[in-house]
């Protein structure tokens, strides 16, 4: 991590799955853990679909590692919502050398923006076509708050299936 990241990586290799987020929002800054706010779906989500065995608390976010999960954000040092982070925030290329790395099987964008972003085109959910060398890439509905109307877990449990295939 460097002395400008907002909340470190969570990345080691051999992961089955890599959930990459725009950036760390507020609450995930301040608390200095992932997926903070308490509306947020993310932890429940992931419990729900059975990537975790229970529903882990935020500050928890080591603990994903145990479970082959990991974590990262396109835009490392800024936090807030999408609109607040200026377009040099981000660093796809950044990302896709630590992705190229760690060579995890997936890695699962947590919102559209954040598939935009990197594939600097629109998306639509689900597993894209392009990949990271052998690592596969999905796009998943928003777990945050503010992303409330386009919420839909099938996505998020279409990804588990994936995952849990060999």
């Amino acid at each position: 991590m460097s002395q400008q990241d907002v909340l470190p990586d969570v990345l080691t290799t051999g992961l089955k799955v890599v959930f990459c987020g725009t950036a760390a929002g507020r609450v995930s800054a301040a608390t200095q853990s992932y997926y903070a706010h308490p509306q947020n779906q993310f932890w429940r989500t992931l419990a729900a679909v059975d990537l975790t065995p229970r529903q882990l608390q935020s500050h928890e976010y080591h603990e994903l590692l145990s479970y082959g999960i990991g974590l990262t954000d396109l835009a490392k040092s800024h936090a807030g919502m999408d609109s607040d982070i200026p377009r040099e925030g981000f660093d796809p290329a950044a990302f896709q050398a630590k992705i190229q790395y760690y060579h995890p099987q997936f890695v699962a964008f947590t919102s559209k923006k954040t598939g935009q972003v990197y594939f600097k085109r629109p998306v639509t959910y689900g597993l894209q076509a392009e990949q990271i060398g052998a690592t596969r890439l999905f796009v998943l509905p928003s777990p945050s708050p503010a992303a409330r109307g386009s919420w839909d877990v099938s996505y998020w449990q279409a990804l588990a299936g994936l995952i849990r295939t060999p």
